[in-house]
């Protein structure tokens, strides 16, 4: 019998007395996939926490800047949120034209950002850390209490020692990354793949190639030997930067008040949970060696014994634990410290290479210009494979700093293609009124419309043309500027590293990386597009986020002379 009409039991117990229009949603329920189930999730929490909002309207003073892309009245504010993942540069670039010079809002899943013009860089720039501090956004951006990394939140050691270590002695430890590039050319490259009379190309993804070459560099620099070569260390340190990336974004499309529910879901928050633990495992090696040299080093010191080369390295992880407190150097911590130096450092570092190599591909013209330059160099210094690596050679900074033409062109590729189209970005601690008025509630995003700026005609000249030698030309206007318009330096109309006293403090080093790995690349292969009927891969937006084409592949071949 069909249990459907069944009425032998009592009215509301048992699926028998649910009509069909119930059993077609409850069956629909049972059988959602995976994406849809996410869906369900986010327009349920979306909804609930619109209605809280509403409730608690007037509570508080609010942002009395217009708010930009709703396309009518009626237009749901999570159909503008949506649109902002994969149209944020349309957005911005609508934005900035219709309202020029003018602030406005712009809403993300989870957050609003207060969009500024420009000329409040410099205000915003004298406001203290406490007020208004960028490490607020972008730790924000990571939902560090899901991922282990709250210690972010509370202490900056990871960032005092790019500042008083690594900046001071720069080059030290760029000569230590160039050998360890030496070591890892061989092995990153398919050089048995490419014939020694340079007529057989090669397909590579050269993003990826660059990016195990940082890796390694970086790995060098930070841990040292034997951790800057084993395997696991560096595809955690590749991995990490994806996947936490990836765990933070998905959270952040859910209200706060779901995180706890949404967070167990996430396979890559689990991935990056596990990279955390076995990082304790290789990190905490390096730390009980450091702990263990401490007595053998203050004998170096008085002349008592000697060194090997690997007792005698000074990495930055011997800096942090020789002048972290409490917590800072527990392997807990330190392990996933060191996992958020690779986040800023390689991937970052890796897409601006890769930049660089399709703009010099989709512009032939200048492969003559850099190559001139870099051989001329190689005449008076040797090849750049030599710098600072183990055979001997000149130290690289009498390399890097000669690279003017590189110098410029890699500026003018982060100027059209930065890794961020809203930046510098803050957070605002407490209440804030700028000097015009302009009020800035708790909490608020603060950030600029960066790449629009670089790009309008106000501020440079034929802003839409790709012209590298654009800064080395105003360095050597004047001997006054020959010391000023550096890759690296911050400026108002330069923000790809930030700005003012929260720039980024490893900027100098990201630049040398590139130099040399750009300029070995120049001096000993030609590359082309794979397809070269495509042309220039085209760069992708998550958020105010800039992507490379990671399906992107060039050709690759050994340069004849």
């Amino acid at each position: 019998m069909n249990t459907l009409h069944n009425t032998s039991s009592p009215p509301g117990t048992g699926t028998h007395h649910l009509n069909p229009f119930h059993l077609t949603i409850k069956d629909r329920i049972e059988h959602l996939s995976y994406p849809k189930t996410f869906a369900l999730i986010l327009i349920t929490s979306w909804l609930l926490s619109s209605t809280a909002k509403w409730l608690t309207n007037g509570k508080r003073k609010k942002l009395t800047v217009p708010t930009f892309g709703y396309r009518s009245w009626f237009e749901p504010t999570l159909l503008l949120q949506t649109r902002f993942v994969k149209g944020a540069r349309d957005l911005v670039h609508e934005a900035y034209t219709k309202m020029p010079n003018m602030p406005f809002v712009l809403k993300r899943y989870d957050a609003d950002f207060l969009i500024l013009p420009i000329r409040y860089l410099d205000e915003l720039r004298l406001i203290p850390l406490s007020k208004l501090s960028n490490k607020g956004a972008n730790v924000a951006n990571l939902v560090p209490e899901y991922h282990g990394i709250t210690f972010l939140l509370t202490n900056n050691l990871h960032v005092e020692v790019l500042r008083k270590k690594l900046t001071p002695e720069l080059w030290k430890f760029i000569d230590l990354a160039s050998s360890e590039l030496s070591h890892g050319w061989d092995i990153s490259l398919p050089l048995s793949e490419l014939s020694t009379n340079g007529n057989d190309w090669v397909k590579i993804d050269f993003e990826h190639t660059v990016r195990d070459l940082v890796a390694r560099m970086t790995a060098k620099v930070f841990l040292g030997s034997p951790a800057c070569r084993d395997e696991t260390w560096l595809g955690i340190s590749v991995d990490f930067s994806i996947d936490l990336f990836t765990a933070s974004f998905t959270m952040k499309m859910f209200p706060p008040w779901m995180y706890p529910v949404v967070a167990p879901l996430i396979p890559a928050r689990r991935r990056v949970l596990r990279q955390l633990k076995a990082a304790q495992l290789i990190v905490g090696e390096q730390m009980r060696k450091h702990d263990s040299l401490k007595e053998k080093r203050a004998q170096a010191e008085r002349g008592e014994v000697a060194l090997t080369e690997e007792e005698a390295q000074d990495t930055l992880l011997d800096w942090m634990l020789d002048h972290g407190k409490g917590d800072e150097v527990k392997v807990e911590e330190m392990s996933a410290r060191q996992c958020v130096l690779t986040l800023a450092s390689i991937h970052t570092t890796a897409s601006q290479a890769a930049n660089m190599m399709f703009d010099l591909c989709e512009h032939p013209q200048w492969w003559g210009v850099l190559r001139e330059e870099v051989d001329e160099i190689a005449k008076e210094l040797g090849p750049p494979g030599l710098a600072g690596g183990k055979d001997g050679g000149v130290s690289v900074k009498e390399w890097c700093v000669r690279l003017e033409k590189l110098d410029s062109f890699f500026q003018e590729t982060q100027r059209r293609e930065p890794p961020i189209i809203l930046g510098p970005q803050r957070l605002a601690q407490q209440d804030l009124t700028l000097k015009d008025g302009t009020y800035i509630p708790r909490g608020t995003r603060v950030a600029f419309p960066m790449l629009e700026h670089q790009m309008d005609a106000q501020t440079y000249q034929n802003p839409h043309e790709f012209d590298p030698m654009r800064f080395y030309r105003k360095r050597h206007e004047s001997p006054e500027q020959m010391h000023l318009h550096m890759a690296g330096q911050t400026h108002p109309n330069v923000l790809g590293f930030g700005y003012g006293n929260q720039a980024c403090p490893g900027r100098q080093f990201a630049v040398a990386e590139i130099k040399l790995i750009m300029a070995r690349m120049l001096y000993e292969f030609e590359f082309k597009f794979a397809n070269e009927k495509k042309g220039r891969p085209k760069t992708g937006y998550i958020n105010e986020m800039a992507m490379t084409d990671w399906n992107a592949r060039l050709l690759m071949r050994k340069r004849v002379r």
